[in-house]
């Protein structure tokens, strides 16, 4: 059953994207800066006029969402920073995986109750979560600035450089932009629901409180606190790994209650009868096909470069890996110049890479 539309935004948000856009995060090393967005470190003007309101006409909304998408200035760019974010992770953390998170022209998979499918909805409800938070920190959001950290009004974070990622609010305004919590008959959509907020609950996670000291001489006689988010790259790890775990469930009715429930196998050491999933579990209906193959869910993995010793016997699902050199530049001989930069020459060395074959 094709998922409800407030529940399935974060993944069909992937779909927007263009193929160039999403062609351009391919070949990720784990050194690229994962917030890209001009002006989140600091206090920057929301769109003014009627700019934003084109940019909620463009994005695949719901009547209601779009309708608070207007009402907020800031929230259109957010929800698109979000969106490249949300992308940019989750290719990131499956660059050595069959499935590459390659989803242009091939939305099939989000269809389905694949892990893969959990995955999605999970980093991107926790990118959404984590862009709405900076972008309230950034001044970017006409309704939203700092976090309440006790005795720091906003003007005064932003003087001291220490306006703290409004978590509060993100979650509170996503929670409501996604639509009210319903007992759901449906068992995709409770599963789609329980993976949205494992995404959330990860970026929550990775609150940290910091603090800096103000005094002469850099004493400590004045210290100043506020709340801060994790580096996103974090929580993708994070989710990535709940992935790997995550739970195949089915459907049971709380005779207590009356509702439909989540239903996971026993676990060792735990009743027979099975239990609820964990709140922090991804959870998944169907088994994942191979993705070795072109299909409606995957490109394959033909032509993909893989590690001779780490992940081509996998990723090239035994077909074996063709071998190529190929000449890589470098820098080299790198010399400190007076005063005040670093001169490099520029050398070749001979690499092999392989790909797997057709």
């Amino acid at each position: 059953m094709r998922p409800p539309p407030a529940l399935a935004l974060a993944a069909l948000c992937l779909l927007a994207l263009p193929a160039a856009a999403a062609a351009a995060y391919f070949g990720l090393t784990g050194r690229e800066v994962l917030t890209p967005f001009p002006g989140l470190d600091t206090p920057e003007a929301p769109v003014q006029g009627g700019a934003h309101l084109k940019q909620c006409d463009l994005l695949k909304l719901s009547r209601r969402q779009k309708q608070l998408c207007r009402r907020e200035p800031g929230l259109a760019e957010s929800l698109r920073d979000a969106v490249h974010l949300g992308l940019l992770e989750c290719q990131f953390q499956f660059r050595l995986e069959r499935w590459n998170c390659s989803l242009e022209g091939r939305t099939g998979l989000l269809k389905r109750g694949f892990k893969e499918t959990a995955f999605l909805y999970a980093v991107s409800s926790a990118a959404l979560t984590h862009t709405l938070a900076r972008a309230c920190s950034a001044g970017r959001m006409e309704r939203c600035t700092c976090d309440d950290s006790p005795g720091l009004e906003s003007r005064q974070a932003w003087q001291w450089g220490v306006c703290g990622d409004n978590l509060k609010y993100s979650t509170k305004f996503l929670s409501n932009f996604l639509g009210p919590k319903r007992a759901s008959k449906d068992l995709r959509a409770r599963a789609d629901a329980h993976n949205t907020h494992v995404g959330i609950k990860a970026v929550k996670s990775g609150l940290r409180t910091t603090c800096k000291c103000h005094g002469v001489s850099g004493s400590c006689a004045v210290r100043t606190c506020w709340k801060q988010l994790s580096p996103f790259r974090e929580t993708g790890q994070a989710l990535k790994l709940r992935y790997d775990s995550a739970v195949k469930v089915s459907s049971a009715t709380n005779e207590a209650l009356g509702r439909l429930e989540l239903w996971a196998p026993a676990r060792p050491g735990s009743p027979p009868k099975g239990l609820a999933p964990r709140p922090g579990d991804l959870v998944y209906m169907e088994d994942s096909p191979s993705f070795c193959r072109p299909s409606k869910y995957s490109p394959g993995t033909a032509g993909r470069v893989c590690s001779r010793e780490a992940s081509c016997s996998s990723l090239c699902c035994g077909r074996g890996h063709d071998t190529q050199s190929r000449l890589a530049a470098f820098s080299c001989h790198c010399q400190v110049q007076w005063c005040c930069y670093v001169e490099c020459q520029q050398c070749l060395q001979e690499e092999l890479v392989y790909t797997c074959k057709h």
